[in-house]
């Protein structure tokens, strides 16, 4: 019994490192097995990850034909480089946006050496309309956005838009309008109070809500000049979602929003050229040829909501 004893002892002994030295290749073995399994499931997971991202990048892209600019307001001046050019102060009270150097002389030349408070800063373009006045106050618009817009055409214009001329003029609404017009290019409305019907005559907004300005610049052009005698006829609106032939060229559709900070009886409120339905605006173009171009490619041509980079 002693003999067999110290036989198994010895034998245990003799077996242990064979027998640890297997566990261990045992373990390592497993180990790999399971590193495998799991690379080739986050391989196969990492896959369908792919697969995915590419369907909800591809839904991120909004289809609306879009670029925009916000172009905080500069300054005021009883002046307009289209309507009296040379003239400083021959104008009712103006309130500039965008190039902070426009006046009565100002130019291409002048502008393209200005500076902007345009975003994206690469927009030396000058915008201007009438001051609103609350009472004898007057009121600056806090909301200031730009849109360049395909819509308004067929989608097969919208493709054939060309990007503006540089230096290219236009005034849109009527200044000295008389009554409202049977149109909607000019309108007014509320902020965040959609029930209030909008008006081409100033709206009543409830408290805490503001006073919108939208205006819509005319998207045909002549293909020749850069302004006119009347500041319109060069430019004309689409007819039947396409350009008429005496204006062949599609451009972009310029939608002006300005958001005033005002509120309440409209009986309080006035242009600097009248009532609300004289409410008119003015555009020099004075985008940098290659930013305006890639732009009306990338977001109109290819029917995309862009942001201020012009990207999607």
């Amino acid at each position: 019994m002693l003999f067999r004893n110290r036989l198994s002892s010895e034998h245990r002994r003799q077996r242990s490192p064979r027998s640890w030295r297997y566990r261990i290749a045992g373990l390592a073995a497993a180990a790999l097995a399971l590193s495998l399994v799991q690379a080739n499931v986050g391989n196969a997971a990492g896959d369908r990850g792919a697969a995915e991202v590419a369907p909800r990048a591809a839904a991120d892209v909004v289809r609306v034909a879009e670029f925009l600019a916000e172009c905080p307001y500069t300054h005021r001046a009883p002046d307009d480089p289209i309507v009296f050019p040379g003239l400083p102060g021959a104008s009712h009270m103006h309130s500039f946006f965008g190039n902070d150097t426009t006046n009565g002389n100002s130019n291409l030349e002048s502008l393209e050496k200005g500076r902007t408070s345009c975003s994206p800063d690469t927009d030396l373009s000058s915008y201007w309309v009438p001051t609103l006045y609350d009472g004898d106050r007057e009121v600056e618009p806090t909301g200031t956005t730009f849109y360049y817009l395909g819509e308004g055409v067929r989608d097969d214009i919208i493709r054939q838009i060309k990007p503006f001329p540089r230096g290219l003029r236009i005034v849109a609404g009527n200044a000295k309008a008389t009554a409202p017009q049977e149109n909607t290019i000019a309108r007014w409305s509320c902020l965040h109070a959609g029930h209030v019907n909008p008006s081409q005559d100033f709206v009543n907004c409830p408290p805490g809500t503001m006073l919108e300005s939208y205006l819509d610049f005319p998207q045909c052009w002549n293909g020749k000049d850069l302004d006119s005698a009347d500041h319109k006829s060069h430019m004309s609106y689409p007819v039947a979602g396409a350009c008429p032939s005496t204006h062949p060229v599609p451009v972009p559709k310029l939608r002006q929003v300005l958001r005033y900070p005002v509120s309440g009886d409209p009986a309080r409120f006035r242009l600097a050229s009248g009532p609300g339905y004289t409410m008119h605006g003015d555009f020099f173009n004075v985008w940098p040829e290659e930013e305006m171009a890639q732009r009306v490619r990338d977001c109109i041509n290819a029917i995309v909501k862009c942001g201020f980079d012009g990207t999607p």
